[in-house]
């Protein structure tokens, strides 16, 4: 019999906080791309007529000793139901016994490692003096994107749009409250012309933006597309940036940002500069000038979920957070 903890998404915002994430997230982009993690390819099912899209992401940690799996729904109906769009489990294991350790809500762990990453990526790729965000999107985690890039720059000012009027309006008063930052709506999408950084966190299937928006020395964190058919970039802006990508492999596949410029003949894969784990492990450099626009796209990593998850056990067994139950 072994002692499963439960452990809620209140439970996952006390045992770890967005500076420890991000930490978190730069051992997992190393073990990316050092191979040093297992990953295999996730797989996806498609539920056509409830519109939705089931995710299953296994990974395997040799340096944490732990393996995960994280199941996800992505639910296009929910929206007028008034649920989320995410809704998952992630249930983590030991890997030495194969003994059960935890099953946690992956709808924050997934907002959380997302948010994170690009606060890594922000930290690598912004200009230091970037000051001023922009953000599309106001759902969970369009948040933690936020919450993210306000940990590793100090922002002055942060636009937010998004076509749901009291959405932006309740994520604008919630997140100065939080972050003590000044948070308002944006008039149009073109206030990111003022952005230094830029992160786009909708289900759009259509650039949010105009790339002649756009300005020099931009960086741009791209996480909300994550089929091939999907996009938020602009292909002139993906052409004309250092484009650095979570996995090259999965970027080519299932990123609609590089997928839809590949196939239009815009780019090809060698436009692709790094994986973000060798920016990390120095094997490739990040940015080289005051002008040059960088992109991160990011589709998500199964190491991510269980860099997060693996942090979370450790801290809630010390600490007693969550609940037991024997299986």
């Amino acid at each position: 019999m072994a002692r499963l903890r439960i452990l809620s998404s209140n439970d996952l915002r006390l045992a770890v906080k967005m500076p420890k994430a991000i930490d978190l997230m730069r051992s997992a982009f190393a073990e990316i791309s050092s191979g040093a993690a297992t990953v295999p390819q996730r797989i996806v099912m498609e539920m056509l007529p409830e519109k939705s899209r089931a995710i299953i992401m296994p990974a395997y940690s040799p340096n944490r000793r732990r393996y995960s799996t994280k199941i996800v729904t992505l639910s296009g109906n929910n929206l007028a139901k008034r649920l989320p769009f995410i809704h998952g489990l992630l249930l983590l294991f030991d890997s030495d016994s194969g003994v059960p350790l935890a099953l946690m809500d992956a709808e924050y762990v997934t907002a959380l490692r997302t948010g994170a990453a690009s606060g890594l990526a922000t930290d690598l790729l912004a200009r230091e003096d970037a000051h001023v965000a922009m953000i599309f999107g106001a759902g969970a985690q369009a948040r933690t994107q936020l919450e993210g890039i306000a940990v590793v720059r100090k922002l002055d000012r942060v636009f937010v749009f998004s076509p749901a009027k009291s959405d932006t309006d309740q994520f604008c008063k919630e997140m100065s409250s939080t972050l003590g930052l000044q948070v308002v709506p944006a008039d149009s999408p073109r206030k990111v012309s003022e952005a230094d950084i830029v992160c786009t966190a909708t289900r759009s299937e259509v650039p949010v933006f105009d790339h002649a928006d756009v300005k020099f020395g931009v960086h741009i964190n791209g996480i909300g597309s994550y089929k091939a058919t999907m996009r938020e970039l602009p292909s002139e802006t993906i052409r004309h940036a250092k484009v650095v990508v979570d996995s090259r492999s999965t970027a080519l596949m299932e990123a609609g940002d590089i997928v839809i410029p590949f196939n239009e003949g815009i780019i090809t894969s060698s436009h692709i500069h790094a994986e973000l784990g060798e920016i990390v492990l120095g094997t490739k450099p990040a940015r080289t000038s005051h002008d040059e626009i960088t992109v991160f796209k990011s589709v998500g990593n199964a190491v991510q979920d269980l860099a997060i998850a693996a942090y979370v056990h450790e801290v809630a067994e010390k600490n007693g957070i969550g609940s037991i139950v024997d299986v």
